[in-house]
Formats: C-alpha cells, sequence, structure tokens
C-alpha cells in the first residue's frame, strides 16, 4: 500500500515547519519522489522533532 502522506490539509508554516503535519518545507516537496523507507524516515523524524501540532 505504501506510506501515506502525514498531511492534514493544514497548510501553514511556522518558519521552516508546517503547523499541519510537523513535515519541513524541503520533506513537503519532496515527499511525491521518496521512496517508502525514505517516507518512514520523514515519519520518524516528525516524532523526534515533536513538533507542537495542534491539528492532529
Amino acid at each position: 500500500m505504501g506510506v501515506e502522506s502525514p498531511c492534514v490539509d493544514v497548510c501553514a508554516l511556522d518558519g521552516d515547519i508546517c503547523v499541519g503535519c510537523g513535515r519541513t518545507v524541503a520533506e513537503i516537496t519532496s515527499w511525491q519522489r521518496l521512496t517508502d523507507a525514505e517516507r518512514a524516515q520523514v515519519l520518524e523524524a516528525i516524532a523526534d522533532r515533536e513538533y507542537p501540532v495542534d491539528a492532529r
């Protein structure tokens, strides 16, 4: 099935981080080209970042 995007359709940036999904701009723009393994790494990075995301 693949790794689904963490996007929650709340697209607003706080610096370089989306307040909706917790991804960086670079992670968002590269998402479609990433492998499932790379996407999983992005999801881990979001969790490690512990970014305060109210929309989740």
